[in-house]
């Protein structure tokens, strides 16, 4: 029987009830009373809330922009112009190379040209065949061409404004496999994400984001996403995404390591104190301990979304109105009779 929050329990012998031995040596019957305290808990409410629906995604810093600075063919490096980590602008020139060939190359584009001009007046006045007229020309062109690369690649140029960060070779060196230089834009800088595919319903082009750097501490910049791609990864189940970051002060650097904070609007969601949530020993299950209408307790395997300061989002596992403890749950067991206090 249930008495002041105890559990009465009467071992009894075969025939009479006593509290104590019948006083002979032979009375048989005895009773023993044992008494077991229910555990003490206390509940909390289990409600709905609209919470952020957020995201925190890593990734590193790359130039929006990279340049590798490297002649067509092989040739000796006559002098380089700029070092690592000096500012470029598009157009200005950065390596001078062995122009030999050049002289070479110029002689004969300048006869072939001269070739063409005569047979061309010819040829518009009946005095020479097509066919010779496009052999002489194609000569023309091709000499043409490879003039203008070799001069091309005689004086090279950065294509983008921004900051050399590599160089592989020194003044006379022969340029192999490797480029000459890196030239990186860094304003802006980009970072490359991969997102869980179950978001990118969410995601969408221009989407504001909060970006913070190991090394940069204590300063947050904005962003925007600015690319998604539209394949999910099989292997991974995620999904690319590129944020721009403006960097006008360039302390961004290419290589930081970077926290993205993603928004993606509200939701309703169950949430609870974080007191109320227990992690099994030796795994990573969370459980809550849902207090039922018989006064016993109901294990509850939860799924968690995001912490807020003292509290949990529960994403599934626990409903709106439900009743769970919050203190108490050191040593009970489901399906458990507990006391419940205020």
């Amino acid at each position: 029987m249930k008495m002041n929050g105890m559990i009465r329990v009467l071992l009894l012998s075969s025939a009479c009830l006593v509290s104590v031995a019948c006083g002979s040596k032979k009375a048989e019957q005895t009773a023993v009373v044992v008494e077991v305290a229910k555990p003490k808990v206390t509940t909390t409410i289990a409600h709905l809330e609209q919470v952020e629906m957020q995201s925190v995604l890593t990734g590193n810093v790359e130039g929006f922009a990279v340049n590798n600075i490297t002649p067509q063919q092989a040739r000796r490096i006559t002098r380089l112009l700029v070092d690592v980590g000096d500012r470029v602008e598009a157009g200005q020139k950065v390596a001078e190379m062995d122009n030999s060939a050049v002289a070479q190359a110029k002689a004969q584009y300048e006869n072939n040209k001269a070739a063409f001009e005569r047979t061309d007046e010819l040829y518009k006045f009946g005095g020479e065949s097509k066919a010779n007229w496009e052999a002489v020309k194609t000569a023309y062109e091709v000499s043409k061409l490879t003039y203008e690369n070799l001069l091309e690649n005689t004086s090279l140029v950065s294509p983008v404004s921004g900051v050399v960060t590599a160089r592989n070779y020194d003044n006379g060196d022969m340029v192999g496999a490797l480029p000459i230089f890196v030239v990186q834009k860094i304003n802006p800088v980009k970072i490359r994400l991969h997102v869980s595919e179950s978001l990118y319903s969410y995601l969408r082009k221009g989407l504001q984001v909060s970006v913070e750097l190991d090394a940069l501490p204590e300063q947050q910049f904005k962003g925007r996403v600015s690319r998604i791609t539209p394949a999910i990864d099989a292997s991974t189940r995620t999904f690319e995404v590129e944020v721009t970051v403006a960097n006008d002060r360039e302390l961004i650097k290419p290589g930081m390591y970077a926290r993205v904070t993603m928004n993606y609007g509200k939701r309703a969601s169950v949430v609870v104190p974080d007191r109320a949530v227990v992690k099994q020993l030796g795994a990573g299950t969370r459980f809550v301990y849902l207090y039922t209408q018989q006064g016993t307790v109901e294990f509850r395997k939860v799924e968690l979304g995001r912490r807020l300061d003292d509290r949990y989002e529960i994403l599934s596992g626990v409903n709106d109105g439900e009743e769970i403890l919050l203190t108490g749950h050191a040593g009970v067991k489901n399906g458990q009779a507990v006391e419940r206090v205020e």
